[in-house]
């Protein structure tokens, strides 16, 4: 019985462990860009997208408005708003669609984040080294990929559209 109790705790250990996460180190909010540089459909789709989110509270495994983790916010975007599928997690997200280096980098990549042994973070791409995610601390608002936090943590980049 004990044995049986220790494995299901540290099997929820794991589950929390292992999920998208972002540490709190924002200290200023970053505007989402005014003005698209690049594909104006892509940027407006974002942009709607983002101001129908804004400020929607982190939750692990949340999938609603009333709390939405990274993963979950992509996959909602990709549907939503450029009505392309992804899978539901972060493990699944980055084995799909093209990897590409940081300065080639497009509105509506996708990019990676190794924030923990086991976690990962992903966001995407808006221009001007922006991008919008849903993090634990702040959910759902945009970030600078040269913020210290998410440089030390880069992972990569994966192009889904075209």
């Amino acid at each position: 019985m004990k044995t049986k109790f220790i494995k299901i705790i540290l099997c929820i250990i794991f589950i929390i462990l292992s999920g998208c996460t972002s540490k709190k180190i924002h200290r200023k909010d970053i505007a989402f860009p005014s003005y698209p540089t690049q594909n104006t459909f892509i940027y407006k789709q974002l942009r709607k997208q983002y101001q129908q989110w804004q400020g929607v509270k982190y939750k692990y495994g949340g999938s609603t408005k009333t709390g939405i983790d990274c993963s979950a916010f992509v996959q909602n975007t990709y549907i939503n708003k450029l009505k392309i599928s992804l899978p539901r997690t972060t493990a699944l997200q980055v084995k799909i669609g093209k990897q590409i280096s940081k300065n080639n980098l497009k509105i509506g990549d996708l990019i990676f984040f190794k924030t923990g042994k086991n976690t990962r973070h992903v966001g995407i791409y808006l221009q001007d080294g922006k991008f919008m995610h849903s993090s634990s601390s702040r959910g759902v608002h945009v970030s600078h990929i040269n913020n210290t936090y998410y440089k030390k943590h880069f992972w990569k980049i994966k192009r889904i559209l075209r």
